[in-house]
Parts: structure tokens; C-alpha cells; sequence
């Protein structure tokens, strides 16, 4: 019985202008900034839950990244690698604040297999439709920002940024049964949380008719 054929990893497809940046094209770099700063920047705000640090973590996480842009190995893909610089940035943030409590992500957790599937309403493009899709980015967004820092940070690269579990682990330096364990985690308490507000609100509804 032959053995199953190995994975082969997709190239990056950033590698030709990664190239170019490394000998000196700046354009090339401002190209890379330019295709990621919003992204970049959305994944800092989460995390940071606070714009200017947002604002401080986009300009570190790249400005860092051009001057160790040499010793960027080309074994993961640059987005990956910038967006590893930039959650170790907005972690730093978070770490800097005393009001704010961060768990360590060393801090080992229980491993979990079980996956819970998310599912995603689809309106028409209508005012009225626009706005609940609004309103209901808004209710997640801040039932995101809820979470814990280590559920948190899991949860955008996961599910937002789409990464996947194996580039979660290697971004933030844990094992991919910590991944899991703690998508799992964030997935089950943002169930948690907006099942709970819905009820209330529904509950405020009846209570007027």
C-alpha cells in the first residue's frame, strides 16, 4: 500500500514583489503596504479594540517588517509573516495597558477536536437589508471584542483574516491543538453571547406588544 502523497505548500504569491523589495525597489514594498495596510489594520483594530493603537501597530508591524525584510525566509507566506509581526505589536498594546488583563499566550489549555459551524444569514441589497447587515456586523463586532485576548486574536486570524489552522499556530508560536482548542472556545462563547442578546432583545420586543 502506497503511502499518501505529501502536501505541497501553494507558492506565495507575493514572492516576485518580496523579491524586488529585498534588492532595494521601494515601490515594490509600498506595493505590499498597499495591498495589506487594511487588512492590517482591521486585525490590529480587534485586537486593540482602540484606533490609534490601530493606527501605531500598522506603521510598527511594516516598518518593521522593511527593515528585517532580509531575514524573511520565504517558508511561509509574507502575509502571514506581517501579520505574525503585527499581532505580536498589538499584543504589546495590550500589555502596556494596566487596565486591561492579558492572559499570556502561553498559557496552556485544554485540547478540543470538535468544530461548531457558523452560519451566515444572506439578505438582499436593500436599504432596510443594508442596515441589518450593519446592525448585525456591529452586534458581532463587539461580541468579538468581548472575547479574551488569546480567543480573540485565534478567532480573527481563523475566521476573519483566513488563515488557516496550521498558519495560526506557526503566527502565534502555539501547537494546532491550541489553535482548535481555542477557536473552539471563542466560537462556543460568541454562540454564547449573541444567542443571550437576541433573546434579550426579543424578550424587549414582546414586552412592548
Amino acid at each position: 500500500m502506497s503511502s499518501p502523497p505529501i502536501p505541497i505548500a501553494a507558492p506565495d504569491p507575493d514572492a516576485p514583489l518580496v523579491s524586488l523589495a529585498k534588492q532595494g525597489d521601494r515601490e515594490a514594498f509600498t506595493k505590499l503596504v498597499t495591498k495589506y495596510s487594511g487588512k492590517i489594520f482591521r486585525l490590529a483594530q480587534h485586537i486593540t479594540r482602540n484606533d490609534e493603537d490601530a493606527e501605531d501597530v500598522l506603521q510598527e508591524a511594516f516598518m518593521k517588517a522593511y527593515t528585517h525584510l532580509d531575514s524573511f525566509a520565504g517558508t511561509s507566506k509574507f502575509y502571514t509573516w506581517i501579520v505574525r509581526v503585527a499581532v505580536n505589536e498589538s499584543l504589546m498594546k495590550l500589555r502596556k495597558r494596566k487596565s486591561d488583563k492579558l492572559v499570556s499566550l502561553d498559557e496552556p489549555v485544554d485540547t478540543g477536536e470538535e468544530e461548531v459551524v457558523r452560519e451566515i444569514a444572506v439578505w438582499e441589497e436593500t436599504p432596510e437589508s443594508k442596515y441589518a447587515q450593519e446592525e448585525l456586523r456591529g452586534i458581532l463586532n463587539s461580541a468579538v471584542d468581548e472575547l479574551e485576548p488569546i480567543y480573540r486574536t485565534v478567532f480573527l486570524l481563523r475566521d476573519v483574516e483566513g488563515l488557516s489552522t496550521e498558519e495560526t499556530a506557526e503566527t502565534l508560536t502555539i501547537s494546532v491543538p491550541a489553535v482548535k482548542s481555542r477557536l473552539l472556545r471563542a466560537r462556543l462563547q460568541l454562540r454564547e453571547k449573541l444567542t443571550r442578546l437576541f433573546k434579550r432583545q426579543g424578550d424587549e420586543l414582546f414586552a412592548y406588544m
